[in-house]
């Protein structure tokens, strides 16, 4: 194990996120603008789609880092049948949940049981077809339907807060399916968001729950989602894991772990 990975079984990951919630959340010029600066120049933070295309333009960290896109940032593929990216980031894995398991990193894998906190729910998912994006510090970080779906119900899932870069992912066993999470199961597929070091919320745009979970939750919801229709966000980065039930997807060629997707580009076809 490396040493950043070792580190955080000791850190209080817990009260950390706590105070960099508070930092983000806080309006004051003081403490906003020199941490949007910062950050915007430390991670090379590109604005060119940005709603909002100056920094001047957030009165908070939160706002600068779950800010919105133009209208005509994402345009989704011509194919209706088209899988799309959830979000902008890399694809760290995908492929196909064998034996009720999902790939993680260096040959692990993790059950999608256990990530989804339903035996029978991954079950009928087994078979299937996954792809985990991770979302980078200098991401856009709204996340979106990959696809048309109706949506039925959460699953709120307590846990820790790992990071959930590659150093760690290569290092903590079920790291996805240890993390706090929030699996959305609609009926042509399931979204995770899985929370991380430093994440201090996971939004839903509907009145849906919000982090920290506090105990394993399943509650009803509903509504009709097209394609590329923003479904949450996260205040500050981590990972989306979507799947989708066997015999549904063909890959896109050319898809390879490590690669740059953009919210809106084709993972596949339905």
């Amino acid at each position: 194990m490396n040493a950043f990975a070792a580190l955080q079984y000791a850190l209080p990951k817990r009260a950390i996120s706590r105070v960099a919630g508070w930092a983000a959340r806080c309006e004051h010029g003081l403490v906003a603008r020199p941490l949007i600066r910062a950050f915007a120049r430390h991670y090379r933070v590109d604005l060119g789609e940005a709603a909002a295309p100056t920094l001047d333009g957030y009165r908070s960290f939160n706002a600068f880092f779950t800010r919105a896109l133009r209208a005509d940032a994402r345009p989704m593929p011509d194919a209706s049948d088209a899988v799309v990216s959830p979000a902008d980031g890399y694809l760290s894995q995908f492929g196909r949940i064998a034996d009720g398991r999902i790939l993680q990193a260096k040959g692990r894998g993790f059950s999608a049981s256990s990530l989804l906190a339903d035996p029978t729910l991954a079950e009928f998912y087994d078979g299937g077809t996954f792809f985990t994006i991770y979302l980078s510090p200098r991401d856009y970080h709204r996340v979106h339907a990959p696809a048309a779906g109706t949506l039925h119900r959460t699953i709120e899932v307590p846990g820790r807060l790992f990071s959930v870069n590659d150093r760690t992912a290569g290092a903590v066993p079920g790291l996805f399916a240890r993390n706090e999470r929030l699996v959305c199961v609609f009926d042509e597929f399931v979204l995770v968001f899985v929370g991380a070091l430093i994440v201090a919320s996971i939004e839903t745009v509907w009145d849906g729950p919000r982090s920290p979970y506090r105990m394993l939750r399943l509650q009803a919801a509903s509504g009709h989602f097209d394609r590329g229709a923003e479904i949450g966000r996260f205040l500050l980065g981590s990972t989306v894991i979507v799947l989708f039930p066997p015999n549904t997807v063909a890959l896109r060629e050319g898809l390879s772990a490590g690669m740059s997707v953009r919210m809106g580009e084709a993972l596949g076809t339905l």
